[in-house]
């Protein structure tokens, strides 16, 4: 399966809307889904493995305490929560690194690391697990497998130089996960009603002959 990236991004921000992410959150997920797709990674599967956790029925539990010292919370945090509180602390990589606790679909916080390699002007490392990925804010080099949930993930900023490669100008995801996004997007739909099917297509109930 093959859809451009808008279609690809526009499809996913509905489907974390429909799964109960603000609006401005569901940009946040679509975006950094559709930078995934760029990097030739399966962002569609990879925001899905998040909309399934359904976090949101308590999402306050999936965002940290605070973010002095490990960020942590009474359930797995939130990879979009906190990939959107951590282009906000971009500043604070310039001291020291950000440890996070137990993190769903870490994944998922690559393009956020991408935002603030961008920010910061440097390469971005993500510990996850032993797992280690880099990004100067355009290229993505994974080394390991990064895992469902992640007990530790790291933050740091590093002088290591990313490995550049052909980056993806469509999305290709697998026709399982792009069907359940759009199940989750098919949610932000309001249901017909007698009036809206009157004022569909077609002459209706008028004959002007």
């Amino acid at each position: 399966m093959s859809y451009s990236l808008n279609e690809m991004e526009a499809t996913a921000k509905r489907a974390a809307r429909g799964a109960g992410y603000s609006w401005g959150l569901a940009e946040e997920a679509s975006k950094a889904a559709r930078w995934l797709c760029v990097q030739g990674q399966n962002g569609s599967a990879e925001l899905l493995h998040v909309l399934d956790r359904e976090l949101t029925d308590r999402l306050d539990d999936h965002r940290p305490h605070a973010i002095e010292g490990v960020w942590k919370s009474e359930g797995d945090l939130c990879p979009v929560v906190v990939g959107a509180l951590l282009s906000d602390c971009a500043r604070h990589l310039t001291d020291t690194s950000i440890e996070m606790q137990n993190v769903a679909v870490p994944s998922l916080l690559l393009p956020f690391a991408a935002n603030v390699a961008k920010l910061t002007q440097q390469t971005v490392s993500v510990d996850c697990d032993g797992a280690v990925a880099k990004t100067d804010g355009v290229c993505l080099e994974l080394a390991g497998d990064f895992p469902d949930t992640a007990r530790r993930v790291v933050v740091s900023l590093t002088s290591d130089a990313v490995k550049a490669h052909q980056r993806q100008t469509r999305a290709h995801p697998d026709k399982a996960s792009w069907d359940a996004l759009n199940r989750f997007a098919h949610r932000t739909y309001a249901p017909a009603t007698e009036e809206s099917r009157k004022l569909g297509a077609g002459a209706g109930l008028s004959d002007n002959d």
